[in-house]
């Protein structure tokens, strides 16, 4: 029995080694997949583990290709979210590029309505939000902001 980590990040297991050899067929895992075998505590890539070499393509005695993580979904928004939050923050547009459509009306009528005195405020929280939008890992991002949908910073 064995448990992975997906692209997404989440895990998922324990499945049987035939049924992740059927997720190596499917494209779903692959040599770099982080797998943790039943009873151990550590995470290695599927090129680790003997048993998956065929079903890898991997030779004996030739280490894996080396290639490049996938990128997750979603974190292709984190730049493009925290310059708009820094430069544009006051009308919401961070948050329609992350699809909070909600709070980004919320921050549109703050400033429009407030004959601009609310936008001083939207302004400090979308600040706070575009740095924290680039501070953060990929990984970070992706899990709060797309997985997790936390709307305000």
């Amino acid at each position: 029995m064995y448990k992975i980590i997906g692209a997404n990040g989440h895990e998922y297991g324990p499945v049987t080694g035939e049924q992740l050899r059927q997720w190596i067929a499917d494209g779903r895992a692959n040599a770099q997949t982080k797998a943790q075998a039943e009873g151990s505590t550590d995470w290695k890539p599927l090129a680790d583990f003997p048993e998956f070499h065929a079903m890898l393509g991997i030779s004996p005695n030739v280490p894996p290709p080396i290639s490049s993580p996938p990128q997750l979904a979603g974190a292709d928004k984190k730049i493009i979210a925290g310059i708009f939050a820094i430069l544009f923050g006051t009308l919401g547009i961070h948050k329609f590029i992350l699809g909070y459509t909600h709070e980004g009306v919320t921050m549109l009528l703050i400033s429009l309505l407030t004959c601009g005195i609310g936008a001083s405020v939207m302004f400090i929280i979308s600040l706070i939000e575009g740095i924290t939008y680039l501070t953060k890992s990929d990984e970070d991002f992706v899990q709060t902001y797309v997985l997790k949908k936390k709307g305000w910073f």
